[in-house]
């Protein structure tokens, strides 16, 4: 079944996040879905985990280096002449100057204050919202955000844009509270469709701490096993896809068609109202 989809991606810093958002976006993309991912994590990996080089990702501005976009754009009204989010910009036709394409994906980056003392990522976050609230997304269009851990990018009047909010955890105490605060936060503002992937899982390690979200009412994806593979990715700069075997990569596989089967079938009983 064709869907648009709009999913964002949390979790404490160093938990994979950008592993999955990156993964996500590629199986969409053999799917025959016109992928938008954006990085509005300052610091930014989705372009590498995706298999950009940094020269190409070099020829692109991110939003956070354009401060006359900025100034321009945050606190100004749809239908404001020369704004191009006034125009309700579909995925495929947001200005060349920001997004950098590869292989059907098309990655746009938020960026974030390079260096101490440059301001908080305030203007950068109200973009975003701005952005999320009149993306135009058609049959068939992802868009796989990939976010920090905090919920700064998100508001009441975009909350109801997210389609599901994902939360990548891995053992350990500090993911899991980081996680449960999101959730928390996230319903505060108007989220309700919250899903848990376990990452670095291995099988000497238990569950149970999974059972500590069984009031939040999120559904378990599935769980990714503890691999060195993606360490060496990472480290050579490889795509995540094109470095795992078909077992890792049928895991991924599995947790999306389990997200796109539950978002349908969310999808048919609001219908059915």
């Amino acid at each position: 079944m064709s869907q648009t989809l709009k999913i964002a991606i949390s979790g404490k810093g160093g938990v994979g996040k950008t592993t999955v958002a990156a993964m996500f976006a590629q199986l969409l993309t053999e799917k025959g879905h016109r992928v938008l991912a954006i990085d509005a994590d300052q610091d930014a990996n989705l372009g590498m985990a995706l298999g950009f080089s940094r020269e190409e990702l070099s020829k692109v501005r991110t939003i956070a280096d354009d401060r006359d976009l900025i100034k321009k754009k945050t606190g100004s009204e749809p239908g404001v002449s020369g704004s191009w989010f006034s125009l309700n910009p579909k995925v495929d036709d947001i200005p060349e100057e920001y997004v950098v394409s590869k292989e059907g994906i098309r990655l746009l980056q938020m960026g974030g204050a390079a260096k101490g003392g440059t301001g908080c990522a305030c203007p950068q976050s109200t973009l975003l919202k701005t952005l999320l609230n009149y993306l135009v997304t058609e049959e068939n269009d992802a868009v796989i955000i990939d976010f920090e851990a905090g919920l700064e990018h998100l508001g009441r009047s975009t909350a109801k844009n997210v389609d599901a909010l994902i939360l990548v955890i891995e053992p350990g105490s500090r993911s899991l509270e980081t996680a449960k605060s999101v959730i928390r936060l996230a319903r505060d503002i108007g989220i309700e469709q919250f899903y848990l992937i376990q990452n670095k899982w291995m099988e000497c390690l238990s569950s149970t701490d999974v059972s500590l979200f069984a009031d939040e009412r999120v559904t378990l994806l599935g769980s990714i096993p503890f691999d060195p593979i993606f360490v060496s990715a990472d480290q050579e700069g490889t795509a995540v896809y094109n470095a795992l075997d078909d077992g890792l990569i049928g895991s991924f596989e599995q947790m999306l068609e389990q997200l796109l089967e539950e978002l349908n079938g969310i999808r048919k009983n609001v219908g059915v109202r």
